[in-house]
């Protein structure tokens, strides 16, 4: 845990049926790349206003343009026979999130498909990673149906399509993640900040976060 606290469980938070705390696949990555995010922004409430870096606001065109492209092609490669766009989903335990394509597989499985505004490196982020684990438990809980791997195109590297497989591993150390949301979130736990000093350099919340006791 980021706080260096004993690890609480997502029910311990009050992460249940019924929770009225919304979260969305933006917090939990904001959450990791610096729980302190979680701290400014939604503890004390102060804006960060990272809509008007040029990666955020191209990110979410490409995001918008990709959703119009090739409405009716399906990755059959893939064994999609099915898939829904720009999908809106959220569960009884607060999770919510748009995810760009959900893909509906003749095994019976389904897959989320995001697309990225970056270069593929070689390997996909860790990050990234969680990122269709969080839409994967959407889909699993509004579908009933098992996702147990998701796809990712990054559009600076000419739509690469990278699959990533989605374990029950994966599913817990969401929950771990979740949890530790929660608990700066709700209770206001001021968490260490991120072991990547690099980031620092570029956070909106640089100039007020070693002031904060």
């Amino acid at each position: 845990m980021a706080d260096g606290s004993e690890q609480e469980t997502v029910s311990d938070l009050g992460m249940t049926e019924g929770a009225a705390f919304s979260i969305t696949a933006t917090d939990i990555l904001e959450h990791l790349f610096c729980p302190r995010f979680t701290y400014f922004e939604i503890y004390l409430k102060i804006p960060e206003h990272q809509e008007k870096r040029f990666k955020v606001q191209k990110g979410r065109s490409v995001h918008e343009e990709k959703s119009f492209l090739n409405p009716e092609y399906l990755r059959k490669k893939l064994g999609c026979i099915r898939k829904m766009r720009r999908v809106p989903l959220g569960s009884d335990r607060g999770l919510h999130g748009i995810v760009d394509e959900v893909l509906f597989l003749k095994d019976g499985s389904a897959a989320p498909l995001d697309y990225k505004y970056a270069e593929y490196k070689g390997m996909t982020f860790k990050n990234h990673v969680y990122q269709l684990t969080f839409y994967g438990r959407l889909i699993r809980e509004n579908f009933n149906v098992p996702v147990n791997r998701g796809l990712i195109i990054y559009t600076r590297s000419q739509n690469k399509l990278v699959e990533v497989e989605i374990t029950g591993q994966l599913y817990s150390e969401l929950d771990a993640i979740i949890a530790n949301f929660l608990a700066v979130a709700r209770r206001g736990t001021y968490p260490n900040p991120t072991s990547y000093r690099a980031r620092c350099a570029d956070c909106c919340y640089g100039n007020i976060c070693e002031k904060v006791i």
